[in-house]
């Protein structure tokens, strides 16, 4: 899955910056209703992880019910993280 692609999906646009406020919150709503549904583990971090870099994720022991997938969403928040230091 591409990350632009995703927000294309979700938003209409890959620039968050011209994505109004009614239209990001129609599509956090549809990625959080996708996500309730998803099946496949990788389509749910996919979904997890667009939701975490929006500010909007639901908590891992919501998302995710094996400890693995919520192990690979820690790390995923660590490295995050760090590139956020580093800039």
């Amino acid at each position: 899955m591409d990350f632009d692609e995703q927000l294309r999906r979700y938003f209409g646009t890959s620039d968050m910056a011209a994505v109004p406020p009614a239209a990001r919150e129609a599509g956090i709503e549809h990625m959080r209703v996708d996500l309730g549904l998803a099946t496949q583990p990788a389509q749910r971090f996919v979904l997890w992880a667009l939701l975490y870099t929006l500010g909007e994720a639901p908590d891992l022991d919501v998302a995710f019910k094996d400890e693995g997938e919520r192990e690979a969403a820690r790390n995923l928040m660590d490295l995050l993280g760090a590139a956020e230091q580093d800039e």
